[in-house]
Parts: C-alpha cells; structure tokens; sequence
C-alpha cells in the first residue's frame, strides 16, 4: 500500500499501519515540525518527506496514493505548547462536536 500522511506528527500513522499489519510499499509523510521529521528520520528511514503541505502541490504528486491520512494540528491541544488554539482548531473541534452530536 502506498500510504500519504499529513500532519504526520511524530509518525503515528505510520506506527498504526505497522501494528495493523497493512503492507506499506511507500509511506510520503508531510510535517513541518522539525523534531516530528527528525524521529521520523530516525524511526522511519524508508518514509519520504514531501514537506509543508501547504506548498505540496497536489498536481504534480502524481503517485497512486491507497490511503490518505492525517492527524489534526495539536498545538492548540499540546500540553507542551501554550495551548493556544488557532481558528483552524477552533474549527476542527467543532467539526468533532458536529459529528459526535450526530
């Protein structure tokens, strides 16, 4: 399977798809923190970073992609930021309400 994975985070969807036992052929993660990217170097050596996925261009990613996954942006969440949450948090979270209420 080729898994993309944004908002990869410290590479829990990659360790999910391990423990899940999915064959992974190419795991393309997008990540801009840069401690995140270096445990994925780390633990991950085979993942192939394609950077801010505001600047991937979607177009040219021209790789047959069977699963696309994400994790929410969690610094407005993080205990070890501010937890200061941004509209894009605010937004995801009640996206989450919506559809817990549903």
């Amino acid at each position: 399977m080729v898994i993309a994975s944004i908002f990869n985070g410290y590479g829990g969807g990659m360790l999910a798809s391990i423990k899940a036992n999915i064959p992974i052929t190419k795991y393309y993660y997008s990540e801009i923190d840069k401690y995140a990217n270096i445990v994925m170097d780390a633990n991950f050596p085979d993942a192939i970073p394609i950077g801010d996925v505001t600047k991937v261009d979607a177009s040219s990613f021209n790789h047959d992609v069977d699963i696309l996954m994400g994790g929410s942006p969690c610094q407005g969440f993080s205990f070890a930021g501010k937890q200061l949450m941004d509209k894009l948090d605010q937004r995801l979270l009640k996206e989450k309400e919506k559809n817990n209420d549903s």
